[in-house]
């Protein structure tokens, strides 16, 4: 199987400086983050409190895979037929069609059958990225997974796509057929083609109607893709494309970054931060609304700061297969949402009211 070389790192306007493209091999893995530690008020410490300031600011059921850690890069695949992902074949990215080929799989799957198996395609095919599993909730790894859960309601799906083919460095190849390889597998999970969107920057038969992935059109696209969500819903979101980081100046990251989206147009128009993502994507979505989302992209690990998460490392897939175990709670999640609080201000109560109450809980404004 050949594999795309490494790409060379744009700079990006807003401070984005770390690789934000999709090279063959990133860094190593680590041991799983450890448990909050330093928290934005006395209340919030205890795990109890964490997890009901969790279920304030990110009332919904999100599920996240990422493509790797906060400190790995993500990988493209030169062809995809290699992954024995159903379809025409070309390039695409690696997280994507390792997902794909767990979920064409006729049993029944779990959290962690899913990741396993996605490590595993990863591994056989010399790649050494390890996927992670972020949650709004703490989450049984032993329990079920699908793309759809049980919800009744209405599917709306948000898939996003960017090869930069404007641009001369950096480029990518498979990103766009990411998009149409997930709109092909979520139609057979009760997804229809009239409610989704896409977002891409070249033409595909697959994806006739599609808008270009500018950072007005991914925020806008983001804020009318949560609008009208009630409970019972299940939305579904698909990222594919550079990654980033930028340098965290309010000292709640643990590595001292923030995780970022690059855009099409981030030259000129800047990049989309993890603290926008919870933001705009997460906190305005009410409970009972499911939202599974994949980010297929570099420094993904965290990128869209919920408060659980699962790094998918041999020690620790073993130990949940054998003994089960859960998602665990980030070192990050209040530090980050006090830097929200603070960055957004008193707006805040108007663009997500549940985030504005815990605000003013937290004696920030």
């Amino acid at each position: 199987m050949g594999i795309c070389s490494s790409k060379p790192a744009p700079s990006a306007t807003g401070g984005s400086t770390a690789n934000p493209g999709k090279p063959t091999q990133p860094a190593s893995a680590a041991t799983a983050k450890p448990t909050q530690s330093n928290a934005p008020s006395a209340s919030a410490t205890a795990t109890g409190d964490i997890a009901n300031t969790a279920e304030q600011a990110c009332p919904a059921d999100v599920y996240m895979f990422s493509g790797c850690k906060d400190a790995q890069t993500s990988a493209d695949v030169s062809d995809v037929m290699s992954f024995g992902v159903p379809g025409p074949g070309g390039a695409g990215g690696a997280c994507t069609n390792a997902l794909l080929v767990h979920c064409y799989k006729p049993d029944e799957a779990t959290w962690v059958t899913v990741l396993s198996d996605m490590v595993r395609y990863l591994e056989d095919h010399g790649y050494t990225q390890r996927p992670m599993l972020s949650t709004s909730r703490k989450t049984d790894l032993s329990g079920p997974f699908s793309i759809a859960g049980t919800q009744t309601g209405a599917k709306k799906a948000l898939l996003i796509g960017i090869n930069y083919t404007s641009h001369t460095q950096g480029r990518l190849s498979g990103c766009i057929n990411d998009v149409a390889s997930m709109k092909r597998y979520i139609e057979t999970q009760g997804f229809g083609a009239g409610n989704m969107t896409f977002l891409v920057d070249g033409d595909h038969e697959e994806l006739p109607s599609h808008k270009q992935p500018t950072k007005k059109n991914i925020e806008d696209s983001i804020d009318e893709f949560v609008a009208g969500a009630r409970a019972g819903d299940s939305l579904f979101f698909h990222y594919s494309g550079h990654g980033g980081q930028q340098k965290d100046t309010s000292g709640d990251e643990k590595d001292s970054k923030d995780e970022t989206l690059i855009p099409e147009d981030y030259q000129t128009a800047g990049v989309i931060s993890d603290d926008e993502l919870f933001q705009r994507l997460c906190s305005k979505l009410p409970k009972g609304v499911r939202l599974v989302c994949i980010m297929d992209c570099c420094h993904s690990g965290t990128i869209l700061d919920l408060p659980y998460s699962f790094e998918a490392t041999k020690e620790g897939l073993e130990q949940v297969q054998s003994s089960g175990g859960f998602t665990s709670p980030n070192d990050s999640f209040l530090p980050t949402l006090q830097k929200l609080f603070k960055k957004v201000g008193p707006m805040l109560s108007e663009q997500s009211p549940q985030l504005g109450a815990l605000a003013k809980q937290f004696g920030i404004f």
